[in-house]
């Protein structure tokens, strides 16, 4: 959608038109005073009308701005408020003597404040806390800024509902040391304890923080004043506590900012409109502008007409650009090393001079770069940079074919001369580097680039634009370019930082999406062909193995050839790897959840039965024995028993961060990759364990369903439990074949895991041995975690055939896997214990004997699986 409007602009004003702008003269025209201007709406297009007669019309052509933007920093303010609320409540719980304490100083000193000024104090407060926000609204109105009035009464609004809640809570649930804390009898002898929070200062707080009074001193310093005088003279006269105040004060602030963030804050972002009269500030003359595609990081771009002279390409930065991808930079910064991202500027004054002195820089070290020719602020919020347009197509709009030898090697100069100048440039994408006259390359975007940059940084952007290049032309021709003009020894040190974690987001997107295209096409190819009888299934295995091969691999290979005394090692450029978070969080999360639901009150350890605890500990430990014969057994090749037991034990490890069918086919894929199988036979072996378990599963059910029918003789609630099993199954199937997306997800899932499986089921035939210790550990598998389950079952006094035991499990694990949280966590224990239940056995039994199976099976492993994990990963065989 696109808006236009029109400025009045005096032509006259300044004196004649001289046909050069600042840039082309070299001099600052001669400025009398603008004229006071009036804006005002009209059917939803701006005009800015000067005093003076004969104006004419200048356009804007832009889209219209979103009303509203969501602060990063308002949810900043909103956490740390939340923060404060929970620490304030732990003081109040624990630090009793504390809180005691400043109560009884406050009390003492109260007394010595004469009761004549404490009534005056108490009088003025109780008008002033509600006069003067109200005659702040209507000021706001009159000045027609009623939507920030309108979003301080939202804010008070919510601010009074979560005061009523935390009273409530305060009341009738909270310890009674939080309760003491936060309230205490009114003095005078009454039996009502005061409120934990103030209702009437906490939406005044959220109010006067909602509309944004840091632009208005006054108004600000008037409702704190007032604020803090109305809290003295409540504590002071004995109806408040201290810890009361802070509470309300932080509930207040925190509704505040949870509402800006949620419903957005008033954009004031700069207009073309205003671009227009901060160019005339200047010195310029500008006749009209267009919105131009925004530059990486969300500046915003026009091109301006001037009445004489040379297009401009006029950049604006303002707070709310800076604000935008703010938590995707913290994140980087947090992972990464400092040298291999850009600190961001803290203020706007910061991020024009940083830009302007790149920009300058980049112009004196010879690379072909926009000039820039002014400078300026506009506003307290925003500022522009003035460049020389430079007309010609991104090399991203550019066809693969237009992007010839000569046109990288004009980049590569540009890049190399800034380089001599210790000038790193950093945002060497597709959308940075300008194509003119269909041979010369222009690097722009200059924003986010270093002066006095280390080696890393300009390390770092050699193997960004050889990445860049390579995605589009390949990177035979890429790397030969790069060595012609840059030279082997400076293409061969960029070698350890071509990872993807040094790349950009989008050239990292781009890499994935290559690797994706190229495999899928690959697969599509291969099946053709063995169809037709033109290749081997492991002829198609290996054209699709090479086809899988990233192309940051391939430009490796590439520079070796050049260069192969290269340097392999990878580059480290994170402090903190991924793989290391999720490690932590995930045993923090066991830990939490080992602590918070295995409670030893539940599991009536007392009531135990030790040799049926052990069985079931036996049971649990021979499953993982059983895992490692499914998977070898469909595995032509030798695999080291011992070593496969290991990686299923790291199995259990990968099970907390990942739904347990995921991370054990990802994982089991990973070690047959380690141990030499190729990709494609590693898939389709595990995807033919998978597809027999899968098998075997239903099979199971249904034989221990027939054998549960055959022994209830009339047991209603056994012959329930099949039943349920039965339907839970049926259920679920159905679920899936009717729900669209759930379909499309299942059906892609499983064809690109059982591709090549059917040959290599085929391959399996001839071993007949193999064969027998697949499907072996399989059933082996079942009736270990079926004798766990009994055992444990048997270990709390409680009795059910192992038949019903058997339905039980398959039903109830499968239910409760169908959610795909961590190691089924939550919905597994659910399903068994109403699977138990409905079998008959007693909930003072189901839920112990469920918790000491989750422990035995899921929670006890995760420790000797963290070892098993680490060491197979030592070994290299994970």
């Amino acid at each position: 959608m696109t808006g236009t409007a029109g400025v009045d602009v005096d032509r006259g004003s300044e004196g004649p038109a001289t046909g050069h702008s600042r840039a082309a003269s070299g001099k600052v025209p001669s400025r009398r005073p603008a004229p006071q201007r009036r804006v005002s709406l009209i059917k939803g297009e701006k005009h800015v009308r000067e005093g003076e007669p004969g104006r004419s019309m200048l356009a804007v052509d832009e889209p219209l701005l979103a009303a509203r933007a969501h602060r990063p920093s308002d949810l900043i303010r909103f956490l740390a408020g939340l923060a404060g609320i929970v620490a304030l409540f732990l003081v109040a719980r624990f630090a009793i003597s504390t809180t005691t304490g400043l109560e009884n100083d406050i009390s003492v000193n109260a007394h010595r404040i004469p009761s004549v000024m404490s009534t005056i104090a108490a009088l003025v407060s109780s008008v002033a806390v509600l006069a003067v926000p109200l005659a702040f609204a209507v000021e706001r109105l009159i000045k027609r800024d009623g939507l920030r009035v309108a979003d301080g009464v939202l804010a008070s609004v919510l601010s009074y509902g979560v005061s009523l809640g935390v009273d409530w809570y305060v009341a009738a649930g909270a310890p009674m040391a939080i309760r003491d804390a936060l309230t205490q009898l009114p003095p005078g002898g009454g039996q009502t304890l005061t409120d934990p929070v103030h209702g009437y200062l906490a939406p005044v707080i959220a109010y006067m923080t909602a509309v944004g009074m840091s632009s208005r001193p006054r108004w600000r310093v008037a409702l704190w004043v007032v604020v803090v005088l109305s809290g003295l003279t409540e504590l002071v006269s004995g109806y408040t506590t201290l810890l009361s105040l802070i509470l309300t004060v932080l509930i207040g602030w925190s509704v505040a900012y949870g509402t800006l963030y949620a419903i957005g804050s008033p954009n004031i972002r700069p207009t073309g409109q205003h671009l227009l009269i901060g160019l005339r500030k200047v010195g310029f003359a500008p006749a009209g502008a267009v919105r131009a595609p925004d530059a990486p990081g969300g500046t915003r771009r026009y091109y301006v007409q001037q009445q004489d002279g040379p297009e401009l390409d006029v950049h604006i930065i303002d707070r709310e650009q800076q604000a935008s991808g703010f938590f995707y930079r913290a994140w980087r910064r947090l992972r990464l090393r400092s040298v291999a991202v850009r600190r961001s500027p803290q203020s706007l004054r910061q991020a024009l001079e940083q830009e302007a002195l790149i920009a300058y820089a980049a112009a004196a070290s010879g690379a072909v770069s926009p000039q820039l020719v002014a400078t300026s602020e506009l506003g307290p919020d925003a500022a522009i940079l003035v460049y020389e347009k430079i007309s010609g197509p991104t090399l991203d709009e550019l066809a693969d074919e237009e992007i010839t030898d000569q046109v990288m090697a004009s980049l590569w100069e540009s890049v190399g001369a800034l380089h001599e100048r210790r000038i790193a440039h950093r945002r060497l994408t597709g959308e940075s580097m300008l194509v003119v006259d269909g041979k010369t390359g222009c690097l722009v975007n200059l924003s986010g680039g270093d002066i006095a940059a280390g080696d890393l940084a300009l390390r770092i952007d050699v193997a960004q634009l050889v990445t860049t290049f390579a995605l589009r032309v390949g990177p035979e021709r890429t790397v030969a370019v790069a060595n012609r003009v840059l030279g082997a020894d400076k293409v061969a040190a960029a070698l350890p930082l071509l990872q993807p974690v040094g790349m950009s987001r989008s050239t990292r997107v781009d890499l994935k999406r290559l690797t994706k295209e190229r495999k899928a096409a690959a697969q599509a190819l291969a099946l053709e062909q063995v169809a037709a009888g033109e290749r081997t299934q492991a002829q198609a295995e290996e054209d699709i193995a090479a086809a899988g091969e990233d192309l940051l691999s391939r430009i490796r290979g590439q520079i070796l050839q050049i260069a192969p005394e290269a340097p392999m090692a990878p580059a480290k450029l994170e402090r903190l790897k991924p793989k290391t978070l999720i490690m932590v969080i995930a045993l923090t999360f066991a830990a939490y959840l080992a602590l918070t639901t295995i409670q030893p009150a539940q599991l009536k350890l007392s009531h135990m039965n030790w040799v049926w605890a052990a069985v079931a500990l036996a049971a649990a430990a021979a499953s993982y024995g059983a895992a490692a014969m499914s998977l070898t057994g469909f595995v032509p090749e030798r695999l080291p028993f011992g070593r496969t037991v290991a990686a299923q034990l790291a199995g259990s490890f990968v099970k907390l961060v990942a739904p347990a069918a995921i991370g054990g086919i990802a994982l089991n894929t990973r070690y047959l990759q380690k141990a030499g199988i190729r990709s494609g036979q590693a898939v389709a072996s595990v995807g033919a364990s998978q597809l027999a378990g899968l098998g075997g599963h239903l099979l199971l059910l249904f034989s221990f369903g027939l054998i549960t029918g055959t022994q209830t003789s009339g047991d209603l609630g056994a012959s329930r439990a099949v039943i349920i099993g039965v339907l839970t199954a049926a259920v679920l199937a159905l679920v899936v074949a009717a729900v669209a997306p759930l379909r499309r997800f299942v059906v892609t899932r499983v064809r690109s895991l059982f591709f090549g499986v059917v040959p290599r089921m085929l391959d399996l035939m001839q071993t007949p041995r193999k064969l027998i210790t697949g499907f072996g550990g399989i059933l082996l598998l079942t009736l270990s975690f079926t004798a766990c389950l009994n055992a444990s079952i048997q270990a709390f006094g409680g009795t059910l055939s192992f038949s019903v035991v058997a339905v039980v499990f398959l039903t109830a694990n499968a239910a409760g896997s169908a959610i795909p949280t961590p190691g089924g966590i939550g919905p597994v224990e659910i399903a068994l214990i109403g699977a138990l239940t409905v079998a008959g056995v007693s909930p003072t039994v189901a839920t112990p004997a469920v918790f000491l199976y989750r422990l035995l099976t899921f929670w006890l492993p995760v420790l000797p699986g963290w070892i098993a994990y680490n060491v197979l990963q030592r070994k290299n065989a994970l």
